[in-house]
């Protein structure tokens, strides 16, 4: 699967991105405008496009529709200089980076396009039963 982030200001996400995940841009259509119509970016292994809005053709921002539900999960080799790193970026923290116990350290940020991340270091194997268990002891 690969996510589609529509933006606002397509060639600043573009340059958020790179410094705050360190994600490398493959190419990008432009307008001569600079309107991003289609990038690609590629983050660790993985690939994400992103483009302007267009509303004429139903491509529209977090902003223009009241934020997102969806949340972008990254898994990085040092979760607390990433989170610090995005931050500096200009990211918002929205959860702080702390251990959790399905055995990952994680924290959760909103870039400034309105898109929701959640960067994260797996610290320990737990088996879906421990999760489980501890799970229905936190939640009951």
């Amino acid at each position: 699967m690969t996510p589609y982030l529509i933006v606002r200001d397509g060639a600043r996400a573009i340059d958020f991105y790179a410094a705050a995940f360190g994600a490398k841009e493959l190419f990008r259509l432009a307008d001569k405008n600079g309107k991003v119509g289609h990038a690609e970016l590629e983050l660790g292994d993985s690939r994400f496009m992103l483009a302007d809005e267009f509303p004429d053709f139903g491509a529209l921002a977090p902003p223009s529709v009241g934020g997102t539900p969806v949340c972008l999960h990254v898994y990085v080799a040092d979760v607390d200089a990433a989170f610090a790193r995005a931050v500096a970026a200009g990211a918002t923290e929205l959860r702080a980076v702390a251990d959790q116990f399905y055995g990952e350290r994680r924290g959760m940020l909103a870039d400034p396009f309105g898109h929701k991340w959640s960067l994260a270091t797996a610290v320990r194997d737990v088996s879906p039963e421990e999760m489980q268990k501890i799970w229905s002891e936190t939640t009951a």
